[in-house]
């Protein structure tokens, strides 16, 4: 079962030890906190099972290939940084259990929030929303801004466009090259706080012209590529979910066929 952080006096609280991450690292992390609050059943996780979550195509950007080897380098590393651990008593399986409330030093919600961005990258307030309350209750995006804020207090999550309509975030957990890239991506300067419209909407040309440098375009040609490889994962999940249905609707009518003959009807 997923350890959640027990209620102290703020004096008493171990104080977040988080720090940047690579992105094979961010991915085991996030796979680790998705699973223990989707899949209790399979958690803590051996790692076959968080090379398989790491792979899998639904609910990640971008879709990684990555090798059990890889994933037990990163799970090694992680449990140095102290936001991991190796868990006894499960035969001659090694699982592992995270430590990302007290290494982060965030809430229930809070790591719904950070683990669906570990997960995905950037992405708009509304898609967060979304994704986030499969793991804990997040109603609408009254609920979801004022965790957003304690998380933008905490460092743990940036703005990459302006607030409003199509507003972008991503975690404070990037590498800052990274960073630095993702913001030139979004229209955002490292050093300035202003910000470009964002990237959802279509740029004019007399909108880049002023500020061109050598690499805009290629800048410009990552960000829709990025939003094409976004729209695929939607469809491939949307895909997956409609098979889910029709499956489900498969059992139910095969159940009703079965009642009825029982009952002779």
């Amino acid at each position: 079962m997923e350890q959640t952080p027990n209620p102290t006096n703020a004096s008493d609280a171990p104080q977040p030890k988080w720090q940047p991450l690579g992105a094979i690292d961010r991915r085991v992390a996030g796979v680790l906190a998705e699973k223990a609050k989707t899949t209790p059943d399979i958690y803590p996780m051996s790692l076959n099972a968080i090379c398989t979550g790491c792979n899998q195509k639904s609910n990640r950007f971008p879709v990684m290939s990555l090798e059990p080897d890889d994933v037990e380098e990163s799970l090694d590393r992680l449990r140095e940084m102290g936001a991991v651990t190796l868990v006894e008593g499960y035969g001659r399986v090694t699982k592992y259990r995270h430590y990302l409330y007290q290494w982060l030093g965030v809430g229930k919600v809070e790591l719904a929030v950070m683990t669906e961005l570990l997960l995905r990258g950037p992405q708009t307030v509304g898609e967060l929303r979304g994704r986030a309350a499969r793991m804990e209750p997040i109603a609408d995006l009254a609920a979801l801004r004022p965790v957003l804020a304690e998380l933008q207090e905490k460092g743990l999550v940036i703005s990459l466009t302006p607030e409003g309509r199509g507003h972008v975030v991503t975690h404070g957990l990037h590498l800052p090259d990274e960073l630095q890239r993702l913001r030139l991506e979004h229209g955002r300067s490292v050093d300035s706080p202003r910000a470009a419209r964002p990237s959802s909407e279509p740029l004019s040309q007399a909108a880049v012209a002023p500020a061109a440098s050598p690499g805009i375009e290629q800048q410009i040609i990552a960000v829709i590529r990025s939003d094409i490889e976004e729209l695929k994962s939607q469809l491939t999940q949307l895909r997956s979910d409609l098979d889910q249905l029709v499956a489900a609707n498969e059992r139910i009518d095969g159940d009703v066929r079965q009642l009825k003959d029982a009952l002779g009807a």
